[in-house]
C-alpha cells in the first residue's frame, strides 16, 4: 500500500495566515482520504460534527462519531479509512513550530504523551462541545481577517494556545480515570510494560537530547534494548529511536530559538561528534540547516 504525505488544502472553508501551511483551519470537511497517509511536518485536530468514521492509526482501530475529537501526531500512519455517508468535521493542521509560538510545550508532559499516543480520542460532553465549537469559530474569524489588523497571528496563536491547553485538561481527566480503570482490570505484565515505556520516555526527556543510543536507555532500564523494542511497539506501536528522535529535536529546537549558542556549542552540548554532523542531523529532521532554522525562528531571551 501506497503511504502519501498530505498537505493541507486550499480552497472553501478553508484559512490560514498569509500563504503558510504552518497552521490552517478548516471548516468542513466530508471527505476522507484513499489509501494510508503518513505526515511528516503536521499534527491535526479532528472535531468529528457529524456521523462517524473508522481507519487504523499505527495499527490500532480507531473509531470516531459526533462530538469526538481525535488528535494526530505527526509521523503517525492512518489507513484504512470507512465513513458514514453523513461524516462531517473541523480541522486544525500545526506544524511543531506553531506549538513553539503559542508556548504549548512548557504545559505538556511525558505522561501527556503517553496518553495521547494511547488515547487519542476524547469525547467531549455536551458543555465541552459548545466550549470548542467557540473556539473554532473564533479561530476561523480571526484566520478570515487576519491581512486587516497588525496583531492577528498573535491573537490567532493565542487563542490556539488556550484551546488546547483547555483540551489537555480534559485529556488529563479521561487519562486519570482510565488508569483506574487499567488497575482493576489489566493483568500485571501489562501494566509492567507499561511502567517500563513510561520510565523510558522520562529518561528520553531527562536526556535532553544527549543520548540518542536505544541500548544505552535499554542499560539504565535494566533490559536489553530487543525487550524494550518489542514492548514499545507492543503497546504503542512505536520504535525507541521515534521518541529520541521527537526530544533530541525539542532540545535542538530549544537552543536554535531561545538561545546565543553557536552551533559548534550546541554540537558540544548535545555529544555531537562535530558541528557537520550536526548540520546534517538537523537538515534531514527539521528540512533546514541549524543557520536556517535559527534566522527563521530566533527570538531573543
Amino acid at each position: 500500500m501506497e503511504i502519501k504525505d498530505l498537505n493541507p488544502r486550499k480552497g472553501d472553508d478553508t484559512y490560514r495566515i498569509g500563504d503558510s501551511d504552518d497552521l490552517v483551519m478548516m471548516e468542513s470537511i466530508g471527505a476522507i482520504p484513499s489509501g494510508g497517509v503518513c505526515l511528516q511536518n503536521h499534527g491535526i485536530i479532528i472535531f468529528c460534527t457529524e456521523g462517524r468514521a473508522q481507519f487504523e492509526y499505527d495499527g490500532a482501530t480507531i473509531q470516531i462519531k459526533k462530538n469526538d475529537l481525535f488528535l494526530y501526531m505527526v509521523h503517525s500512519v492512518a489507513c484504512n479509512f470507512m465513513a458514514s455517508s453523513d461524516f462531517n468535521c473541523k480541522q486544525i493542521w500545526f506544524v511543531r513550530s506553531e506549538l513553539w509560538d503559542i508556548d504549548i510545550y512548557k504545559a505538556i508532559s511525558v505522561a501527556d504523551m503517553s496518553q495521547l499516543k494511547l488515547h487519542p480520542v476524547v469525547h467531549l460532553t455536551d458543555d465541552e462541545v459548545k466550549l470548542f465549537t467557540t473556539y473554532f469559530q473564533l479561530l476561523c474569524d480571526r484566520m478570515k481577517s487576519s491581512t486587516s489588523f497588525e496583531l492577528a497571528p498573535d491573537i490567532i496563536r493565542s487563542l490556539l494556545g488556550t484551546m488546547l491547553l483547555e483540551l489537555l485538561s480534559i485529556m488529563r481527566r479521561n487519562a486519570a480515570h482510565k488508569i483506574e480503570q487499567d488497575l482493576q482490570e489489566e493483568p500485571n505484565s501489562s501494566l509492567h510494560k507499561k511502567r517500563i515505556i513510561d520510565n523510558f520516555i522520562k529518561l528520553v526527556e531527562k536526556s535532553d537530547g544527549r543520548i540518542r543510543r536505544v541500548d544505552e536507555f535499554a542499560n539504565q532500564l535494566c533490559i536489553t534494548p530487543k525487550y524494550l523494542s518489542t514492548i514499545l511497539k507492543e503497546v504503542m506501536n512505536r520504535r525507541p529511536s521515534t521518541y529520541i528522535q521527537l526530544y533530541t529535536m525539542k532540545a535542538i529546537e530549544r537552543r536554535l530559538r531561545f538561545t546565543d549558542m553557536t552551533m559548534q556549542e550546541i554540537a558540544n552540548d548535545l555529544n555531537f561528534p562535530n558541528a557537520s554532523f550536526f548540520g546534517k542531523y538537523c537538515k534531514e529532521h527539521l528540512g533546514m540547516t541549524p543557520l536556517e532554522y535559527r534566522i527563521k525562528y530566533h527570538k531573543r531571551k
